[in-house]
């Protein structure tokens, strides 16, 4: 037994679905001496026959250092199989950046969670394209960036945001922040930018989802919590949440009910994302949750 750092480390894989898979990879950590805590498995069934699989074991107990079991895995055990496959660990606390507008209720809801110890990251930032929310972030001790933006210093602003950014943030959270992200942006977070979207997509896309729900008088309202990507508002979705309305709401209404629903569909997916709950496979999502 080699003395590890404590806690867990977590075990994603897909592959191609076939007899064996998980004989052997709990094979190959059994004979490590690891001690599986969770685990979680998936199995598509629309023809394509994909596998899916989150492991989580302790470390305490492991014959080897973690990160040498880790590469063992990859040369004997993943390449059999066409694994795509990493390793995290539970004490590794990701760097989480967000960017806001002016509504707070999102950006709220993240810090007291995480100020409760139930996000398990770093806050390194909130930037954000107004100064209004300043002294709410400062409470937090948490460092604030007013960047604000126009039509015209839009490209600019922009390569301001990915500068504070670059090696301070492996998780980009836009917490209802109203600017398009260029596509070089998604492109240096690949599956690491989140967006909460006020609607329950794929209805009500693109600006004012509220006001069309309202004009189209549903009985339902929700939000989505997705990966941003070049194409807007269809990144592969984390998690929804809807809320019954009705004809006697107000535009205003809807706006109200639809907040609460934003800022836990948010904090939810952003946990998910956190403890390495989120597997992507094209445009879709396997949540072990």
């Amino acid at each position: 037994m080699v003395e590890q750092a404590p806690g867990t480390a977590r075990l994603l894989v897909q592959c191609p679905d076939k007899p064996g898979i998980v004989a052997a990879v709990s094979s190959f950590l059994y004979e490590h001496g690891a001690n599986i805590v969770q685990a979680d498995q998936y199995s598509s069934e629309d023809g394509r026959g994909q596998f899916f699989l989150r492991l989580e074991y302790e470390l305490a107990g492991l014959d080897a250092p973690a990160q040498r079991i880790a590469s063992e895995f990859g040369e004997r055990i993943a390449p059999g199989f066409e694994m795509q496959w990493e390793v995290a660990y539970s004490a590794d606390h990701r760097r989480m950046a967000i960017l806001v507008s002016k509504a707070d209720h999102c950006l709220l809801e993240l810090l007291w969670r995480w100020r409760r110890g139930e996000l398990a990251a770093e806050i390194s930032m909130v930037i954000s394209n107004h100064d209004d929310l300043r002294r709410e972030v400062e409470a937090f001790d948490i460092p604030y960036h007013h960047l604000p933006v126009t039509a015209a210093t839009k490209p600019e602003q922009e390569r301001a945001i990915r500068e504070l950014l670059r090696g301070q943030a492996d998780l980009v959270v836009l917490a209802r922040y109203m600017q398009v992200l260029s596509p070089a942006f998604i492109e240096e977070y690949p599956h690491a930018v989140i967006n909460i979207h006020h609607s329950f997509l794929p209805a009500f896309a693109g600006a004012d989802p509220y006001g069309q729900a309202f004009d189209r008088g549903v009985k339902i309202i929700g939000a989505t919590a997705h990966y941003a990507t070049e194409q807007l508002d269809e990144g592969p979705i984390i998690e929804q949440d809807v809320v019954r309305v009705s004809h006697r709401d107000t535009r205003a209404d809807l706006v109200r009910h639809g907040r609460e629903v934003e800022r836990s569909v948010l904090a939810r997916a952003v946990q998910w994302h956190l403890e390495d709950r989120v597997l992507v496979h094209g445009n879709k999502t396997v949540v072990f949750r």
